[in-house]
């Protein structure tokens, strides 16, 4: 990818992913979407940027390991309760 190509999508990415990402930190204590805001801002400042890239791996680890540890819990409440 050429300099300015690049260039270009750090523009893009940051036009749209830091005012994404400040509502997204806004929204946060407040009901409603916010971790998932600030997610998807990081998601799209990740395309232009690389240590957003390695946020949203951290991110994504996170969540898979939040899910595994719920579905666990919820089996063994299943099976206590059967």
């Amino acid at each position: 990818m050429s300099r300015l190509a690049k260039f270009g999508r750090q523009i893009i990415s940051a036009l749209i992913g830091i005012p994404l990402l400040i509502i997204g930190i806004i929204l946060i204590p407040l009901p409603g979407p916010g971790v998932l805001v600030s997610f998807l801002a990081l998601l799209v400042l990740s395309w232009g940027f690389d240590w957003a890239h390695q946020y949203v791996e951290k991110c994504k680890d996170f969540f898979r390991n939040l899910y595994k540890e719920a579905k666990e819990r919820a089996d063994r409440f299943e099976e206590k309760h059967k």
